[in-house]
């Protein structure tokens, strides 16, 4: 990603943070391709943020039609039922996004996830997933795995007013600043299916309860066969019966996981519009740390409830 020198053009646009960064980053960034699978509101206010940073690329992947949850949280799509008739989520994100930087190349890909192979992912150097499944997000870390060169590996979910992003980015170099000296550091991480096979009576006492809740959402949603977010209040019974299950297999106490934040999880699955751009945001900052391979990136999973306004990283890495 180091390549070629950035343009006078690049130069000029991006001044501002290359005074921050540096030009090696913004050199980095701007030779970078970044793959984004499912687009939400949360994965708009993303894609925004690298656009405007000057990512070399940007490929969308999602063949949904606009919807009216769509509308009421991705500030990418025009409020003209006009504009966005006949094209699919991707394709009007492709064609806001082209406005915000036109120095950055934006485009579809048509066709489902899972039917992509190795090679598909080893074009990019970033790939994020959102809304899809359990099953899914394994499949698609184990394909970036097994490309011939890195690729790092975000999934973002925004579920009410709660969000997770889980990261690997394999093995990792970066180096930092820490009193006034240039730091280099190294961090190993395991895959989205090592971190969520650790048993979880061997966390600490105090851990994310978000982290609890959204397996059990997550379990239920494939034992059920369900798309992401297709939950109701009718299913809280249920997903607390599974719950009670999961904590019996896992050994710990029912109180790690409070009723009223699944009840919350499962009343209302769709974003809640403030917590986009804070979630967003941050997914934005860590790809962009990735890439340049400056600054301390998150490991592994970080959780957000706008309920605390906390966010908290949690290291998940230990051996199943």
């Amino acid at each position: 990603m180091d390549g070629e020198e950035l343009t006078e053009q690049e130069t000029a646009l991006y001044d501002r943070q290359i005074r921050v960064w540096g030009a090696g980053a913004q050199r980095r960034l701007s030779k970078a391709h970044v793959l984004v699978c499912g687009i939400t509101g949360t994965v708009a206010e993303f894609c925004k943020n690298i656009v405007l940073a000057g990512v070399g690329s940007l490929t969308l992947v999602d063949d949904r039609v606009v919807t009216e949850d769509a509308l009421s949280a991705n500030f990418l799509i025009p409020s003209d039922e006009n504009v966005y008739a006949g094209k699919t989520l991707t394709e009007l994100c492709r064609d806001s996004l082209k406005d915000f930087n036109p120095m950055v190349r934006v485009s579809v890909e048509k066709g489902d996830l899972a039917s992509f192979g190795a090679e598909f992912y080893s074009k990019f150097d970033v790939v994020v997933v959102s809304c899809c499944s359990f099953t899914t997000k394994k499949l698609i870390n184990e394909k970036c795995r097994k490309s011939s060169k890195r690729v790092a590996f975000y999934t973002v979910d925004c579920r009410d007013s709660c969000g997770e992003i889980f990261v690997d980015l394999q093995h990792h170099k970066y180096s930092k600043i820490k009193n006034e000296e240039t730091i280099e550091c190294e961090l190993q991480y395991p895959s989205f299916e090592e971190s969520i096979s650790v048993t979880w009576k061997s966390f600490p006492r105090r851990f994310s309860k978000l982290y609890f809740a959204m397996r059990v959402i997550e379990r239920f949603e494939e034992a059920e066969q369900r798309k992401p977010g297709e939950l109701s209040i009718a299913d809280l019974p249920a997903v607390l019966k599974l719950k009670k299950e999961l904590c019996e297999a896992q050994s710990v106490n029912e109180s790690h996981i409070p009723n009223a934040l699944l009840e919350r999880l499962v009343t209302d699955t769709r974003e809640f519009p403030p917590v986009c751009p804070i979630i967003g945001g941050i997914l934005g900052q860590e790809v962009i740390k990735t890439i340049s391979e400056k600054g301390d990136p998150v490991k592994n999973f970080f959780f957000f409830d706008a309920m605390d306004g906390k966010g908290v990283i949690e290291d998940i890495s230990g051996n199943p």
